[in-house]
């Protein structure tokens, strides 16, 4: 993303990241084991593996679960640009969430708009 921005000229505005598909989600975290950790725990607690889904029962598939989490995340991140740098805190870093269960390939689209 660092080169996109680069190569934008782009200054002050905002860059926008969207995954492709519906099984994946953005968004920001500190990537610290613990808190990784934790947030597994948090998705399974809200939105467990193996309850009841319709999506499988219609597709033959299990990972309704998956469909489920990445619509709460969310596919896209909004992040100010301010004088060429993302504004991000200290601790606060961009991650994909891939919820599926089977290995996929992801294609991200970034977006940078401004001045």
């Amino acid at each position: 993303m660092k080169k996109e921005v680069d190569e934008s000229k782009t200054a002050n505005g905002v860059v926008t990241l969207f995954v492709i598909g519906s099984t994946a989600a953005i968004a920001t975290i500190e990537y610290e084991p613990g808190l990784v950790q934790d947030f597994g725990e948090a998705w399974q607690r809200l939105v467990p593996e193996g309850a009841p889904y319709r999506h499988d029962q219609a597709w033959g598939e299990s990972n309704g679960h998956s469909h489920i989490r990445a619509t709460i995340l969310g596919p896209s991140l909004t992040i100010p640009l301010v004088d060429r740098s993302l504004t991000l805190g200290t601790w606060q870093q961009i991650v994909l969430v891939d919820f599926d269960i089977r290995p996929r390939t992801r294609e991200i689209v970034v977006q940078v708009m401004g001045e």
